[in-house]
């Protein structure tokens, strides 16, 4: 079950865990930028938005699967304050890789 695995590297902010389910591209959209990353950049750019923001802890708030995608959001509780986050993850091969990923702020 990846998008748990990916889950639980979201709720300890770890960024090496969660490069391990990055697809060749990822999408990641943080608060100040956006971008179509390498799965070396964006485990990069993952990395430094966990240690500026020191992730507390990951609440899911829904979750579900469309034509073999599986999409998770939830609130991502961090020491400068709390972020809705979405995962998008698609099949392919014999894996789901993560092929989207948004951080946006929460007023």
């Amino acid at each position: 079950m990846e998008i748990e695995d990916v889950v639980g590297a979201l709720k300890t902010g770890n960024a090496t865990q969660l490069s391990k389910y990055f697809d060749i591209r990822v999408d990641i959209t943080l608060p100040d930028k956006s971008d179509n990353y390498s799965r070396a950049q964006a485990e990069m750019i993952i990395r430094d938005f966990f240690s500026y923001n020191n992730v507390r802890s990951f609440e899911i708030k829904n979750k579900g699967e469309n034509n073999g995608s599986k999409y998770c959001i939830g609130t991502l509780r961090t020491k400068n304050g709390d972020y809705r986050t979405r995962l998008f993850m698609k099949q392919k091969d014999s894996r789901q890789v993560l092929q989207e990923i948004a951080f946006q702020s929460v007023e």
